[in-house]
């Protein structure tokens, strides 16, 4: 089988950078070991798909990228979020923009984003072949195509590698695209969880497990280093049998660079839109419509039922304790309590269940330019299996399109430096 361009892995770099090429002309096979196409999007935004961030400037878009941002200036501006927009709403996916800019379609169908990725490939004209690419085909410094599983080879002039990473494993990221890299001489940067949930040593989550607060404040302390506040955040998350999950988590996950048992801590602060002074008013409030309740009974127009012998237990304050009996300083404990709800991290969890991968290949070895290598001619890399990665926010999938959209039109072009527009 012979093509002029080979596109491994048929997720969101893969299909963006297949139905590039091919709508430049490009004789284009898009190879993809699934039986369906990107089963990775159909899960992200827990089915809703946060396809891009609506930041409008190149610096803010690049901020949000703490690995290697400035790697992915070229192809950011070349594929900007409002291209993305574009992209998805003149092919009949409308969309909207949510809290912090996040932007979903209208049906809020991972579904629709993904048809329309498939639908563009296709109509490009690339030919979708089943199979998994095990090794490249490279002679005197250049791709030449790659074998397969099942020992067929696929002759290419330009190979590009969308392969993802290791993160959710049953999608099809298995880390193939390591290994490809690593047969053309790239450096592998070791890979680790980012956007995952955590594991924490506070025993009261499994407690509580399934509760979600939704409008509390984070901050997470690093006391390796005096507790500076290394990440904060607003929204929601979610307790669970190991830890804490939920969207604020997630992002906080990416600051958490050098993991140690016990040396990240998050505050969560329950009543952000109160100060301690007006939460200790309005407990007072309260205590004084129960005065004559125990102190168990007492918070339950405060906190969710559930989190309620959990704080309970904190204050120190024994729960059969009249409500008229509790001091001044008691209450005022709470309140600080409530505001300083403290979960002390010990781990990721396991990469397989972050929603990214960290690490990848080496950026020192691919043009930025171009997403071509700088040690094989004719290889290219795109989207997750390059070492980038960013926060939670749709900006992870904007990697994927822009590096995907970058890749192949330096792979179309007729000549050397030359870009399709």
């Amino acid at each position: 089988m012979n093509t002029q361009l080979l596109v491994i892995g048929a997720g969101a770099a893969g299909l963006m950078a297949a139905g590039t090429a091919a709508g430049c002309g490009v004789d284009t096979i898009l190879l993809e070991r699934n039986e369906k196409p990107a089963r990775k999007v159909m899960i992200t935004g827990k089915g809703r798909c946060n396809v891009t961030n609506a930041c409008s400037s190149l610096q803010d878009l690049i901020a949000n990228v703490p690995v290697n941002g400035r790697f992915l200036y070229s192809a950011f501006s070349r594929f900007m979020p409002a291209d993305t927009v574009e992209f998805f709403e003149s092919r009949g996916v409308p969309l909207k923009k949510e809290r912090g800019n996040r932007v979903f379609p209208v049906s809020d169908k991972a579904a629709d984003i993904v048809d329309c990725l498939v639908s563009f490939a296709h109509k490009g004209g690339a030919r979708f072949v089943s199979g998994r690419a095990v090794e490249l085909i490279i002679e005197n410094g250049c791709v030449r195509g790659v074998r397969t599983e099942d020992g067929s080879e696929i002759i290419a002039e330009k190979v590009i590698v969308a392969t993802g990473g290791v993160s959710y494993p049953q999608t099809g990221s298995t880390g193939d695209g390591y290994i490809l890299a690593q047969q053309a001489g790239h450096s592998i940067v070791p890979v680790k969880p980012s956007l995952v949930p955590l594991e924490a040593h506070e025993g009261f989550c499994s407690d509580i497990m399934g509760l979600s607060l939704r409008n509390i404040a984070i901050k997470v302390y690093d006391t390796k280093k005096d507790g500076k506040v290394v990440y904060e955040d607003f929204g929601e998350m979610l307790f669970t049998h190991f830890g804490v999950s939920g969207p604020v988590i997630l992002s906080a996950s990416s600051h958490l660079r050098e993991m140690e048992r016990g040396r990240y801590k998050i505050g969560i602060d329950l009543k952000p839109a109160l100060s301690e002074e007006q939460l200790d008013a309005r407990i007072l409030r309260d205590f004084s419509e129960n005065i004559n309740r125990n102190y168990i009974n007492a918070l339950n127009s405060l906190l969710p039922k559930k989190l309620v012998p959990v704080i309970v237990k904190l204050s120190r304050i024994p729960m059969a304790t009249k409500v008229n009996q509790i001091t001044k300083e008691q209450r005022k404990a709470l309140a600080f309590l409530l505001k300083n709800f403290t979960v002390t991290v010990t781990d990721y969890r396991p990469v397989e269940e972050a929603i990214i991968t960290s690490g990848g290949v080496d950026t020192k070895q691919i043009n930025p330019k171009t997403m071509e290598s700088k040690l094989v001619s004719g290889l290219y890399f795109a989207g997750e299996v390059i070492d980038v990665d960013a926060y939670t926010g749709g900006f992870n999938l904007q990697i994927a399109f822009s590096t995907g959209r970058l890749a192949a039109q330096s792979a179309a072009a007729p000549g050397k430096g030359e870009v399709y527009e």
